[in-house]
């Protein structure tokens, strides 16, 4: 017998740290919430990854997810931006973690591959998609939009590590 499975996905970043939260059964996914945890630029660092840190925990308390997967951070051109985003990131992978949540980490290209089909398209795609997946999906912005997709393609991921393992055993 399955069990619904609730996954957050989480798009880190400094400013804007989007979030949505799926169910899945089988084959199929359901839309539960999504949003966007913010941090004050006006305020120091280590305050600001605090208060992510404090966004992220409310809604992990709030919505009990029992998976979490992260999209992985790329390089740019400014390393003084690039190593903001891996330190919002650590927020990102440390939260659920101190759940005790499973946390899975997604490239970009296989985020997009699992929602529009490749590896590179536009924001817009992934927003049509997303509506066509989950028909009830409500998304304010690309954080959480990013957030929603980079949880279904773990949940399609997770379906196909679940089989490779049942047959391990069985």
């Amino acid at each position: 017998m399955q069990e619904t499975i609730r996954i957050i996905g989480i798009d880190p970043g400094l400013r804007r740290t989007g979030w949505g939260i799926i169910e899945t059964l089988g084959n199929s996914l359901r839309f539960v919430a999504s949003g966007t945890v913010t941090s004050d630029g006006d305020m120091d660092l280590a305050s600001r990854l605090c208060q992510l840190h404090d966004g992220l925990s409310d809604i992990i308390h709030a919505h009990q997810p029992h998976e979490a997967a992260v999209e992985q951070t790329f390089v740019n051109k400014d390393a003084v931006a690039t190593l903001k985003l891996g330190q919002a990131r650590g927020i990102a992978m440390l939260v659920p973690a101190r759940a005790g949540l499973r946390v899975a980490e997604y490239a970009p290209n296989a985020v997009k591959k699992a929602v529009i089909g490749v590896g590179h398209g536009e924001k817009q795609q992934i927003h049509m998609m997303l509506k066509v997946l989950m028909p009830k999906a409500t998304f304010v912005g690309n954080d959480a939009a990013d957030a929603l997709a980079i949880a279904i393609c773990h949940a399609h991921n997770r379906q196909g590590l679940s089989g490779r393992l049942a047959k391990l055993v069985g």
